[in-house]
């Protein structure tokens, strides 16, 4: 009897560790159906049975749409020590298909050198309703634009359950380790369709002897502006709990690993107005006293900046608005015990009384903090008249803050030392003499994009490869670095509908909620860490005295002028991979 149940048990062991074990369902949400399918696509003519394919990321695969791809199971990529990299596969079917599954093997070189497995992450790219660009800004209404799905959301489910007559992208990333053996490494990926092998792709990846440093060492300055309230709200938590903090740390933390330098905060309620879905708060609480005095309370502030410092955003502090849109200033009256609103506009006498006695506390506060050296007063796309009257105020009071503006009126000239923190529109040259004055003096110089740029940009329907492009232009152009206004400002229901009430789809969010990825911030990142690899190899060729590093020098600038571009041209994509090809050619 003994034995039997041995037997048994044993039995039991092997069905549990079986390959061929089904998955369990996924469990996920239905996604948006899709309000302008592929009619022409003639699903009922394809081949029975699950297809994939190896695909570009430099293409948007319709749902409705059977994929133009030929048979393609081997994919060879570049990459430095300590960079990530991506590859998308396709995933097709005529009936429904059941749950696939991705598994990869331990990646080999020739000589002996093995990476884990746990480098390769395949996720499942989802399917968002976006619209088009149209006039760009300005309010709109759906009806008005034409809808589809597009697919951008990385999900973090590790199966996924395949529709019937629907194309499924899987977006693969490799973060290939620091210290990995310079090599050429092969793995094999298993597709498995109801636990059951399916098909096999091949995975090399040549690693150079070049290593990337880490994010927080990256010289790109990129300023993406993030939105606590969007979390507490999205997942309905009180603000500033426990629960709200943790929900906070996974989608944050993912901003530093990309490389963010700026934590933004707010001085006060609706710096922006009521524009997005989550209007900001101040996280300072004014309080005017019955004597007239005024008390600061920067609990929520000092929280605030202490976790995003701890999570690795350090560099600087933007704090919003002294400018706010609408004037509107916000305080609590001890003396009739409620808060009350003033419009107090730039220059006048309410403006001095609200900034005067604030700005003079704020700078005690932050020299007991040890953060007054990196804090900027930020302001976002002000008039002359509005700047002038702010600068003058500053320079009275504070003139030991630094200031940070998105301008888009060329106010940045009349204020050389004032201006620490300087971004321009796509488009705009800042002069070469203005240009090494600031480099010289150790202010920033950054560029953006908005609800108003076609090109580049980050909307949900954008091209991939224009998300890569911002750090090459970045480089092209001589700026330090990107700002975008838009971290996490997620609409009503983000995972499911991209667009929104003012802007184009996907203008206000680049991530998802629970700290999902997106195509777009993907290569993003790849963007920038190209702007990292071609600073390195830079200063490498301009210190080389021999003649190849000349040639090399002159062929890196030679490729960055054909960047320097101010609109799309029609040959982007071939334009952004032959860059990159060369990139990799002088980093051999």
């Amino acid at each position: 009897m003994k034995n039997v149940l041995l037997l048994a048990g044993f039995l039991l062991f092997l069905m549990g560790c079986s390959t061929n074990t089904p998955p369990e369902r996924p469990q996920t949400f239905a996604e948006a159906p899709d309000p302008a399918p592929d009619t022409l696509a003639n699903w009922s003519a394809l081949k029975a049975g699950l297809h994939a394919s190896i695909g570009s990321i430099d293409f948007l695969y319709e749902k409705s749409s059977i994929p133009s791809l030929e048979s393609k199971t081997e994919w060879n990529g570049f990459a430095w020590r300590n960079e990530k990299i991506s590859a998308q596969l396709v995933l097709w079917n005529n009936e429904p298909a059941g749950i696939v599954e991705c598994q990869f093997g331990d990646f080999k070189s020739q000589n002996g050198a093995v990476l884990p497995a746990a480098i390769a992450k395949a996720r499942f790219v989802r399917y968002v309703l976006t619209d088009e660009f149209g006039p760009g800004c300005g309010y709109r209404k759906p009806e008005d634009f034409i809808a589809r799905t597009s697919p951008d959301m990385l999900d973090t489910l590790s199966a996924f359950e395949m529709e019937a007559r629907s194309t499924r992208p899987v977006w693969i990333t490799f973060d290939v380790p620091a210290d990995a053996t310079p090599g050429i490494y092969t793995s094999t990926m298993q597709l498995k369709l109801n636990g059951k092998k399916h098909g096999k792709f091949t995975f090399n990846i040549e690693v150079a002897d070049r290593v990337l440093p880490d994010p927080s060492e990256w010289k790109f300055h990129l300023d993406l502006w993030q939105n606590p309230y969007a979390v507490a709200r999205y997942h309905e938590v009180e603000l500033w709990s426990a629960e709200h903090w943790e929900l906070l740390r996974p989608v944050m933390k993912m901003l530093a690993n990309a490389g963010q330098k700026v934590v933004t905060a707010t001085l006060n309620n609706r710096p922006w107005g009521g524009q997005t879905e989550d209007e900001y708060k101040s996280m300072i609480v004014w309080e005017k006293q019955i004597d007239g005095s005024w008390t600061y309370d920067y609990s929520i502030f000092d929280q605030w900046v202490q976790f995003m410092m701890d999570l690795g955003i350090d560099k600087q502090i933007s704090c919003y608005s002294m400018v706010p849109w609408g004037n509107e200033l916000y305080y609590f009256d001890a003396s009739v015990g409620e808060e009350i609103k003033v419009i107090a506009k730039a220059g006048t006498k309410e403006f001095e009384e609200m900034w005067t006695p604030f700005l003079k506390d704020f700078l005690d506060h932050l020299d007991r903090k040890g953060w007054k050296e990196i804090t900027c007063m930020a302001m976002d796309e002000r008039s002359p008249a509005e700047m002038n009257a702010t600068m003058k105020l500053l320079a009275e009071v504070a003139p030991e803050l630094g200031v940070g503006f998105a301008d888009n009126h060329w106010n940045y000239k009349k204020f050389p030392d004032q201006l620490t923190d300087l971004s321009v529109a796509y488009g705009a040259e800042i002069e070469p003499d203005i240009r090494q004055y600031r480099k010289g003096k150790g202010y920033l110089s950054t560029w953006y994009v908005c609800c108003s740029d076609v090109f580049p940009n980050v909307f949900s329907f954008s091209d991939p490869g224009e998300a890569a492009f911002i750090g090459w232009y970045t480089m092209a152009a001589d700026f330090d670095g990107f700002l975008r206004w838009a971290y996490n400002h997620w609409v009503k229901d983000p995972l499911i509908d991209s667009r929104f009430r003012t802007w184009p789809a996907g203008d206000t969010y680049i991530v998802y909620p629970n700290a999902r990825s997106s195509i777009r911030f993907e290569r993003l990142i790849e963007g920038i860490q190209d702007a990292e690899k071609i600073r390195i190899l830079k200063e490498e060729f301009q210190n080389n005295q021999l003649a190849e590093g000349k040639e090399k020098l002159e062929r890196l600038n030679g490729v960055l002028e054909q960047m320097r571009i101010s609109q799309k041209p029609e040959a982007f994509n071939a334009l952004m991979q032959n860059a990159k090809l060369s990139l990799e050619d002088l980093s051999r």
